[in-house]
C-alpha cells in the first residue's frame, strides 16, 4: 500500500511524513506534489501549517487543487491543521480567503471580546499546546484513543461546519468548538496527530488501517 503526504511547500511535512513512516510498517509513505503519484496512492494525507491565503496560493500554483478534490472524492483522506481547514469553503484569515469547498462551512477567527476563561483572566490567541477532545460520536479513527484524551495544538482559527453532523471531535477554548470532522471517507483534524506523542500515533495507526469506511 502507498500513502502519499501532499507537498505544496507549507507546513510540518517532514513530522508527518516520519510519523506516518513510523506507524505504518510494511507500507510506502511518499512526500509528493506530483499530482500523478498522489493520485496513484492508496490513501492521502493533507498537512498544513501557515496562512490560509499563502497555503491556497501554493495549492493552486501547484496544479495541485484538481487532485485533492479527485482523492477527496474517492479514497481514504486525513488532513491536518490547515489541510483540514482548506478542505472548507472560505476563511476569515486573509479577509474571507476561498478554499476548496470540499466541505460547506468557513473557518473563523477565535473572537477577541470572548477569550478570556471563567475567572476573567485572558487567554491568549493562537491557541497552542495540550487540550483534551472530545469525540462527538464514535469513529474508526478514534479507537483505541479515550474520550477526552489531549492533543496538540497550534492554531488561530478554528473549523465552522455548515452541517453539524460532520464534527466527530470538539474542545473548548473557552467555548466549545470543533476540532476534528469527518464524512464517508475523509477524517480532518485541527490538532496535530503528528505532534501529539501515543494519541496522534494511534490515530495515525488507525488510519492506516482504516478502508475508508465507517
Amino acid at each position: 500500500m502507498k500513502i502519499a503526504v501532499i507537498d505544496y511547500g507549507m507546513g510540518n511535512l517532514r513530522s508527518v511524513t516520519h510519523a506516518l513512516e513510523h506507524v505504518a510498517e510494511g507500507h510506502e509513505v511518499v512526500l509528493s506534489s506530483d499530482p500523478a503519484v498522489i493520485a496513484a496512492a492508496d490513501k492521502v494525507v493533507f498537512p498544513g501549517q501557515g496562512a490560509m491565503r499563502d497555503c491556497m496560493r501554493e495549492v493552486d500554483e501547484r496544479g495541485l487543487r484538481p487532485v485533492v478534490e479527485a482523492c477527496a472524492a474517492e479514497k481514504p483522506f486525513l488532513g491536518i491543521c490547515v489541510g483540514a481547514q482548506l478542505l472548507f469553503e472560505r476563511s476569515e484569515e486573509g479577509g474571507n480567503t476561498p478554499a476548496i469547498g470540499v466541505f460547506g462551512g468557513e473557518v473563523r477567527r477565535f473572537p477577541a471580546s470572548e477569550m478570556h476563561d471563567a475567572a476573567g483572566n485572558k487567554l491568549k490567541v493562537p491557541h497552542m499546546g495540550w487540550n483534551e477532545v472530545w469525540q462527538s460520536r464514535p469513529h474508526p479513527l478514534w479507537q483505541g484513543i479515550a474520550d477526552g484524551e489531549r492533543f496538540y495544538f497550534v492554531h488561530s482559527y478554528y473549523l465552522n461546519p455548515a452541517d453539524a453532523t460532520l464534527e466527530v471531535g470538539r474542545s473548548d477554548y473557552p467555548f466549545p468548538f470543533t476540532v476534528a470532522v469527518a464524512r464517508a471517507n475523509i477524517f480532518a483534524t485541527q490538532f496535530h496527530p503528528e505532534k501529539s506523542h501515543a494519541a496522534g500515533l494511534q490515530l495515525l495507526r488507525n488510519f492506516v488501517t482504516w478502508d475508508g469506511t465507517v
